[in-house]
């Protein structure tokens, strides 16, 4: 029962973590928890619906931890400025893995599930990372780019951080260059800063 306790405890820690991004229509940010259970959702909705040769229990396990480390590393915004959060990302995690580890010992898939993500061993891996990248951008999208608004991110910028790192899955490669179109296309709107 106190393995129990204590598990739940780290859910709602994971509820605390705030990320850089505004819920849509609403006046305050997403935290990790509603991110992870809405990318795991996508990533089972995605698999299923396309029939995507992809093991879909493994991809929606890879969405649910996938950000877990930064209940102990804090999130680190993926336009940040900050220099010295940037640099001390991979530490950060790094440590926050281990402590989840030693917290946790009884979970045993936990760390294997964090590190093949963080490593990205296999396709479902690989899949959630892209799409990791694309499904904040939709949700931004759809609030009519008000997070890049606020902190005055460029279309430039957003290509230039995810272009690469959409290239990992070619499933996902392919929305997102249909999503890039899209939001060309509203340029002038969504980032009217």
């Amino acid at each position: 029962m106190k393995n129990l306790i204590n598990f739940i405890k780290l859910t709602h820690k994971f509820q605390q973590v705030k990320r850089a991004l505004y819920v849509n229509g609403e006046n305050r940010k997403e935290n990790d928890q509603e991110h992870s259970y809405q990318l795991a959702m996508v990533a089972f909705y995605l698999i299923n619906s396309k029939n995507f040769k992809l093991n879909s229990d493994l991809a929606i396990k890879y969405a649910l931890v996938h950000d877990l480390v930064e209940i102990y590393a804090g999130d680190t915004p993926a336009y940040t400025k900050n220099k010295k959060l940037r640099d001390s990302k991979k530490k950060r995690e790094y440590i926050a893995e281990k402590k989840l580890k030693e917290n946790f010992p009884e979970f045993k898939d936990l760390p294997k599930l964090i590190r093949g993500y963080k490593e990205l061993k296999d396709k479902e891996s690989k899949f959630v990372y892209a799409l990791d990248k694309i499904v904040p951008t939709i949700n931004i999208y759809l609030d009519k780019g008000r997070t890049w608004k606020n902190n005055k991110v460029t279309f430039e910028e957003i290509i230039e951080y995810k272009k690469d790192k959409v290239k990992k899955s070619p499933e996902i490669e392919s929305y997102y260059k249909k999503l890039i179109k899209i939001i060309e296309k509203d340029k002038s709107r969504l980032f009217d800063f």
